[in-house]
């Protein structure tokens, strides 16, 4: 499924697009210290397309009749068992250097909201890191809200 918005097109990825999202996603990886690991990333996000474990938006400049993958995000269904309904994680959004300030960004972040609505989910749900206060600006800005009620914790295995 396609959708324009201005230059940039939104597409949900299936097998066929993977390989799209492999450098962005490894770019993402980098972002937060990880090895550059194109085949791990490749293999990761193909087996949870196959497997219906996540849902991937590819943002692309589509310009001059060429695509030009810009960004993703990607979206891990979750339940909350308090509110007796579907939830969606918004585990990964990057958006390459070079392509910030374009709208990249808060596109796939209203990309996300509508496939949670038309799912029937209850919320988007997301963290970041503490020193990643652009990605914080822009998540305050789109709606989304702070929850300091809570303590995250993680049991390494």
């Amino acid at each position: 499924m396609r959708e324009a918005r201005g230059r940039i097109e939104l597409l949900r990825v299936g097998e066929a697009e993977v390989e799209r999202v492999v450098p962005l996603f490894d770019g993402y990886r980098r972002f937060y210290g990880q090895a550059s690991d194109l085949a791990g990333a490749r293999r990761f996000l193909g087996q949870r397309i196959v497997s219906g474990e996540s849902v991937i938006f590819l943002a692309a400049d589509t310009g001059g009749g060429s695509v030009d993958a810009l960004g993703f995000t990607q979206l891990y269904p979750f339940f909350t068992s308090v509110g007796l309904a579907r939830t969606f994680v918004l585990n990964d959004l990057f958006v390459r250097p070079d392509a910030r300030g374009r709208g990249v960004g808060r596109a796939l972040l209203e990309r996300a909201r509508e496939h949670a609505r038309s799912t029937g989910a209850r919320r988007v749900d997301l963290q970041t890191a503490r020193t990643n206060t652009s990605a914080q600006a822009l998540y305050e800005s789109f709606g989304y809200e702070r929850n300091d009620g809570f303590l995250q914790y993680s049991l390494r295995i």
